[in-house]
């Protein structure tokens, strides 16, 4: 039904196919064969959005550990699969001031692990692929597509509250055998071991 479709959308939502919630919606009625109402449309977007605000919840370390980072000179890049509510409603979070760039594959048309993002982000933060360390908790093979793409990754433990989610693609993170960190204040640390010119990527 509904549920099953809005799940099965999503690679298309992150890849932009959908300007809107809106018109996520009216493609999965079709697809079910109902007319779509506008205002139930619309209705239905504005839930999705408010459930999405209510998720979005920064890691309690984010702010602290992003300042540091940039007090120590360092660039600091996003990339998030994502679907098109998401880059408006980023701007409401804590620490995003704090990043330099981000990158959002509804607005560019490309998800993790496609190589392209990855390096879309380096060309943005005008650095090399191999300067780039890139933490993530390995949904969505994303950890593989940063080493494909020249980068350094490190795989960051999720917290418990996360596992529940049985949308998630995190077969990789289960068989992870690279380098691994269970808070984001290991950075630091970690981006002084590859020495003082390296650059980080951040999920």
């Amino acid at each position: 039904g509904f549920v099953r479709l809005w799940y099965d959308t999503f690679d298309m939502r992150g890849r932009g196919v959908f300007q809107s919630i809106e018109s996520n919606v009216e493609h999965i009625c079709e697809k079910l064969g109902a007319a779509p109402d506008g205002t139930k449309t619309a209705v239905a977007s504005r839930i999705n959005v408010d459930y999405t605000a209510s998720a979005m919840k920064a890691r309690p370390e984010a702010v602290e550990v992003l300042s540091l980072l940039k007090s120590e000179g360092r660039k600091i890049g996003l990339i998030s699969d994502c679907s098109p509510e998401i880059p408006r409603l980023f701007q409401r979070l804590p620490f995003a001031p704090l990043i330099d760039v981000t990158v959002f594959s509804s607005l560019v048309g490309m998800t993790k692990p496609d190589p392209r993002i990855y390096r879309l982000a380096a060309e943005r933060l005008e650095v090399e692929p191999r300067d780039c360390i890139y933490v993530g908790d390995g949904d969505s093979n994303e950890l593989t597509g940063a080493a494909r793409a020249g980068m350094h990754p490190v795989l960051i433990l999720n917290r418990q509250e996360d596992t529940t989610d049985v949308h998630r693609v995190d077969a990789e993170a289960k068989d992870w055998r690279g380098p691994t960190i269970r808070s984001l204040k290991e950075v630091s640390a970690l981006l002084k071991q590859h020495g003082p010119n390296e650059r980080r990527e951040k999920k």
